[in-house]
């Protein structure tokens, strides 16, 4: 039987629940219709959620050394290979690991070994491309970062390597459900953010353009990524994590390049990292919270060396400085949930819908 709020009005008129009963009542169904549906998800989800077991961690660790191999291809043997032998490796590796992976993935019901094999190959797609440049000499031979043959918008070494990899990656989430071929869409997304200010303004592009360049970046990544977390519940697999780690990045560190040696940019950059930690805390997410406190940490152990400068009294300021982050640090994680409520609670009802749904 579904309930309406259209009911708990009939029950509150007929004198059978008090408002503040009804309301109470109402929170509680919808918590556990949520939970419910969490559940439901994660036991249909061809995705689970990655748990950190032997299997995992080989899975993981094998993956890693695969690509570490392709790394060392590229970059020792491509002259024994050529440009066209290097295409050839990476093509049939890629083609190779797809077939293998969705075979794992969809006939052996194996998806982590096998969406890792697939992001594997989506990882020869530069190594392919790369193979192409050189083979139809479009890189110099003595600088493969030089590129000759190529128009003015193409002439970043690290543009067509990234764009096809972001293809890639795209195409491979389109069939398969696997969150961690999001990594290497972040990764080659941060890197065109490097790639940018170059492409516009070439090589007279300055230091401090290119840190804002990089910090409206990481503001768009982060924001496709909040969209992305929005739309697909975590219970079916975080496919927002690595959007959210490369866009924070950005933003963070092009925030420190940009930073004027005030006190006033100081304060606004403590202000910033705050405001990251209210953030962890409303979209339940822990890297914010990280990124957050050591802003927060750096700031305060700037005033602490400027107030206690050359006094006794520093020692004893910055123990207490990191005992009181150790505390905060422990209350929170015992009473985290009460916290996220606490904020959750403090905004209107309307606006809770703009949250990302909980693992």
């Amino acid at each position: 039987m579904n309930i309406t709020k259209t009911d708990l009005a009939w029950a509150i008129e007929q004198g059978y629940l008090s408002a503040e009963q009804a309301e109470q009542l109402w929170q509680a169904w919808t918590e556990h219709k949520g939970l419910l549906a969490m559940e439901e998800e994660r036991e249909n989800s061809d995705s689970p959620p990655l748990r950190f077991d032997f299997a995992n961690v080989a899975f993981y660790f094998g993956a890693l050394i695969v690509i570490v191999a392709m790394v060392f291809l590229g970059t020792i043997v491509w002259d024994a290979l050529g440009g066209f032998g290097l295409f050839t490796v990476a093509v049939v590796y890629a083609v190779g690991l797809t077939l293998v992976g969705q075979w794992l993935y969809f006939q052996q019901k194996l998806p982590v070994p096998g969406g890792l094999l697939i992001t594997i190959a989506v990882w020869m797609t530069p190594l392919a491309i790369y193979g192409l440049q050189r083979g139809f000499g479009l890189i110099s031979l003595d600088d493969p970062s030089v590129y000759r043959n190529l128009p003015t918008w193409l002439v970043s070494g690290r543009f067509p390597l990234a764009m096809g990899t972001i293809i890639a990656s795209l195409l491979a989430l389109r069939f398969i459900h696997f969150p961690f071929l999001t990594f290497p869409l972040a990764f080659c997304l941060w890197f065109l953010s490097i790639d940018i200010p170059p492409l516009i303004y070439g090589e007279t592009v300055s230091f401090t353009t290119a840190a804002h360049l990089t910090l409206g970046f990481g503001i768009v990544c982060l924001a496709i990524a909040y969209g992305v977390d929005l739309r697909w519940r975590r219970s079916r697999g975080d496919y927002s994590f690595w959007l959210y780690l490369f866009g924070l990045i950005s933003f963070w560190f092009s925030l420190l390049a940009t930073g004027q040696d005030t006190e006033w940019y100081r304060l606004l950059f403590c202000l910033i990292n705050l405001g990251l930690m209210a953030l962890s805390i409303l979209l339940k997410r822990r890297l914010f919270m990280v990124f957050g406190v050591i802003g927060v940490f750096g700031y305060i152990s700037y005033l602490a060396f400027q107030v206690f400068a050359d006094s006794l009294l520093f020692p004893f300021a910055l123990s207490a400085l990191g005992l009181a982050i150790i505390a905060v640090g422990v209350l929170y994680q015992k009473h985290y949930r009460v916290v996220e409520a606490y904020f959750d609670n403090l905004l209107p009802p309307q606006w809770r819908n703009f949250l990302p749904r909980e693992r």
